[in-house]
């Protein structure tokens, strides 16, 4: 479902990617890992087409990420989403749907503010809301377009505990999604993902969960 074959990425002048490889199969649930400064964003925003590499490919669903057509198949939250401050819940949700290419989708908004528990909140500013629940309604957005490719870039960034379990949860909840998921929580990585992917030194190498926290916990994979 996503392919990076030998991409390289320099950024104001220093290499941050250097001959990235790295596939993630589909249903897959894998963690972007490293320190920071590592090149996690750069590495997502490369993909995504919102920042120019030196070399390399990048396929999204099969597609080549140079054609428009990727953008049918993912779903992207980045760390800081721009919501509406003087729109509620809901029409946050309506007014992102219409930016789709077919109608709106009144139930579907219904259903996915529910599975985000803002259900009972869709009427209120979202100026009321807190961290945790604007946090929920990006993710409310990104899941009304059912795509099946997921890619979240710190998702639970400034949450307390309970809203980065509320996020955990609600990605626990999905089914048959490919998820990237950029984080530097060891302990929620080992909730919700079966891969990591370890980037350091503008290279990756990729484990499987059990694998990587075996080796992370004798320093091996650090």
């Amino acid at each position: 479902m996503i392919n990076i074959q030998n991409l390289s990425c320099a950024y104001e002048k220093k290499q941050v990617l250097h001959n990235v490889n790295l596939h993630i199969e589909e249903n897959e649930r894998c963690a972007l890992v490293g320190r920071n400064g590592a090149g996690k964003s750069t590495l997502i925003h490369s993909m995504l087409g919102l920042l120019p590499f030196q070399k390399g490919t990048v396929q999204l669903g099969g597609i080549p990420n140079r054609k428009q057509e990727w953008k049918k198949v993912v779903s992207y939250l980045p760390e800081k989403f721009r919501l509406y401050p003087r729109m509620t819940g809901e029409e946050n949700m309506r007014f992102f749907a219409s930016l789709a290419p077919k109608r709106v989708d009144e139930e579907s908004i219904s259903e996915k503010l529910e599975m985000v528990s803002l259900g009972q909140a869709r009427d209120e500013a979202i100026t009321t809301y807190s961290k945790g629940m604007l946090q929920r309604l990006g993710l409310a957005v990104m899941l009304y377009y059912d795509a099946p490719i997921i890619i979240l870039d710190e998702p639970t960034s400034g949450l307390d505990p309970v809203g980065r379990e509320e996020i955990l949860d609600i990605i626990n909840r999905l089914e048959n999604k490919t998820i990237l998921m950029a984080s530097h929580h060891l302990e929620e990585i080992k909730k919700v993902c079966t891969h990591v992917a370890y980037l350091e030194g503008g290279s990756i190498t990729k484990y499987p969960i059990d694998v990587f926290m075996t080796n992370h916990m004798r320093g091996d994979a650090t």
